[in-house]
């Protein structure tokens, strides 16, 4: 019986040297794919960045001459700068209403139940479920009854309908990790619901407020379609002017245009992953 035992070892460890090195290539061969994945998304974006560094009259890489003449063409261009003060303004409008609806709401779908609760969470989250053709055309017809088609308020309203549903997704997952008793202990000793609400809750959503907050500024500042159904030439958006520069008026201007889109998506993505752990501390 020992024999046969003793016999059993190695072979057992054999077998285990034989899955380890299975699993070592496995994770070798999953770690290259997904290498080559990201890769082939993100190469053509960091190409757009050199080619902004060339000459005025070429979009070739690598740029045969190394200089800021695309980035002098952009800033002193009105037919550039109109449409990117046009973006920043409504992803700024953008950003400020949604938040003003999507903390209130965020709050109260995950802190409360009352009838119909599944049906509001369906209707809010709707936009991220229907194609953003679909939505852009009912807005066209909706907004058209309304005057509102061409208007910087018809862009901003439906633009807050859009990205709404993305800023309370990052506020509700931040409402999760609250932890009710604060806000009961709160209660016991006095505090009425707005008082809970703007001293105890809301210092501890400030980090997932301001990722979403982020989140939708961003959303709405590269949104294309729907602002491609509701803008006119004088309230044309940045994604807008790019789109019809691809389509009618190849400008070497827009690589210096997608640079300067691509390091303020960076930029974003870094503070967004910063705030990470600040809202992960701010719910213990």
């Amino acid at each position: 019986m020992t024999t046969s035992i003793d016999s059993a070892l190695p072979a057992a460890a054999a077998t285990g040297k034989v899955v380890d090195k299975q699993e070592r290539r496995y994770v070798r061969l999953r770690n290259v794919i997904a290498f080559a994945v990201y890769a082939f998304i993100l190469v053509p974006t960091l190409i757009v960045i050199p080619i902004s560094f060339g000459g005025s009259g070429e979009l070739t890489f690598p740029p045969r001459v190394w200089s800021l003449e695309l980035y002098g063409q952009l800033f002193s261009s009105s037919s550039w700068m109109g449409p990117i003060l046009q973006s920043l303004k409504v992803a700024g409008l953008t950003m400020i209403v949604s938040v003003l609806i999507g903390v209130p709401a965020s709050y109260g779908l995950v802190r409360f139940d009352f009838p119909g609760k599944r049906l509001v969470m369906l209707l809010l989250m709707s936009p991220i479920l229907v194609p953003v053709i679909v939505i852009s055309l009912g807005l066209y017809l909706y907004l058209s009854r309304l005057h509102l088609v061409g208007t910087t308020a018809g862009l901003v309203v439906s633009h807050v309908a859009y990205v709404t549903p993305f800023m309370m997704m990052t506020v509700m997952a931040g409402v999760k990790k609250l932890d009710p008793a604060l806000e009961f202990a709160t209660t016991i000793m006095g505090a009425n619901r707005r008082t809970v609400f703007f001293k105890v809750v809301l210092p501890q959503l400030r980090p997932s407020i301001f990722a979403g907050a982020l989140f939708a500024f961003l959303v709405s500042f590269d949104e294309v379609v729907i602002a491609w159904f509701l803008t006119s030439p004088t309230t044309t958006t940045l994604p807008v002017k790019m789109y019809s520069s691809i389509q009618w008026d190849i400008s070497p201007v827009i690589a210096a245009v997608s640079a300067l889109l691509t390091m303020l998506s960076l930029v974003f993505c870094c503070v967004s992953v910063f705030l990470q752990p600040a809202a992960a501390e701010s719910s213990h």
